[in-house]
């Protein structure tokens, strides 16, 4: 009887590290946001490899650090990649085996824009219509690599959606926006310009006449702020210089009420040694226009263009390039501006 006894308590002794070990060694499952998890089956593998844990613990992963590895780098052998090289087991790299860990169908993944809306990245419009490959994306370098966010300039280098919509294998994402963002409608950007009114730039008067591609993003970059000009780089061709050049459209250079609406240029007050001059613009805004000015002769800038007497009376500039005694009384009429 007590023989007895000890024989079963010898045999529950035996089994208590197989029933822990059973405990422990459960499936492992590894979510995505995006798809269905990958479930890691250790009865599978221990069965493999004769209940042998040290294969794995801790010389391919550390019971103590929980780190996610990226396929990339199990492709360079971390992780489950230390035996799915195609020796061992079967290899990671291979396109055909994708679905020997990942079951059922990759989701469509939705990317939150700001001040834009949502692109939804459809798999299946890209696998079953487009007829691509899982390692057409998911090769370690265009999705999976450490430039998975990138902005829309990058993209427009080959990053990451760039890779093929580059215009040659799909429609480019230098403009094009309404293929992704579906609905946007891009909202007025207005400018705070220091010592006149505000101008407000119309996507929707542009977009009439024009598409996204003819200013984004070899003129404008899509991030609002991005690129700042003055009037002068814009009369070089800058900004909105660019097609605002007395051609394609009417010219930055004058025409102001055109943009900054309401307008109304203040007087202009010089500190000199003979007496204050005071410039009015509403005074000669009654004969001439901005462009007349504006600024082949005078900057936009105040203060900027500084000139003597001698330089307007006898070499035309500031002033002296209409006051002259034929367009405009001589700037020797000192009286007439300066209060003395």
């Amino acid at each position: 009887m007590k023989l007895s006894r000890f024989l079963i308590m010898l045999a529950i002794l035996t089994m208590l590290p197989m029933l822990s070990a059973a405990k422990e060694t459960k499936d492992i499952p590894f979510t995505f946001k995006n798809a269905e998890p990958v479930i890691f089956s250790h009865d599978l593998h221990l069965e493999k490899y004769k209940n042998n844990c040290k294969i794995c613990h801790n010389a391919i992963f550390n019971m103590k650090q929980k780190k996610k590895y990226t396929m990339a780098e199990m492709e360079a052998t971390k992780s489950c990649g230390a035996c799915h090289t195609g020796v061992k087991a079967f290899s990671i790299k291979d396109e055909k085996f994708c679905t020997k860990c990942h079951k059922g169908k990759p989701r469509t993944v939705t990317f939150k824009v700001k001040g834009a809306t949502e692109v939804a990245f459809s798999h299946d419009a890209h696998v079953s219509k487009a007829g691509l490959s899982c390692r057409s994306c998911h090769d370690g370098k265009i999705i999976t690599g450490k430039d998975k966010n990138v902005s829309m300039a990058q993209m427009e280098k080959g990053k990451t959606c760039g890779a093929c919509h580059n215009g040659k294998m799909a429609f480019t994402v230098a403009g094009n926006c309404g293929n992704c963002h579906k609905g946007m409608k891009p909202r007025e950007i207005t400018f705070k310009t220091k010592g006149a009114t505000d101008a407000v730039f119309s996507h929707q008067v542009h977009i009439g006449m024009f598409k996204c591609p003819d200013c984004h993003t070899k003129v404008f970059p899509y991030k609002a702020g991005g690129t700042k000009a003055t009037m002068a780089t814009m009369e070089k061709g800058k900004s909105c210089g660019t097609c605002h050049n007395g051609k394609d459209a009417f010219t930055v250079a004058g025409e102001c009420d055109k943009c900054h609406k309401g307008y109304k240029p203040g007087n202009i007050l010089f500190k000199t040694e003979a007496g204050d001059a005071t410039f009015s613009h509403e005074f000669h805004l009654g004969m001439y226009k901005c462009a007349d000015c504006h600024t082949k002769t005078f900057p936009f800038k105040a203060g900027v263009l500084k000139a003597k007497m001698s330089d307007m009376d006898k070499g035309g500039k500031s002033c002296g390039a209409c006051h002259n005694g034929k367009d405009a009384f001589k700037t020797e009429d000192c009286i007439k501006c300066h209060k003395m």
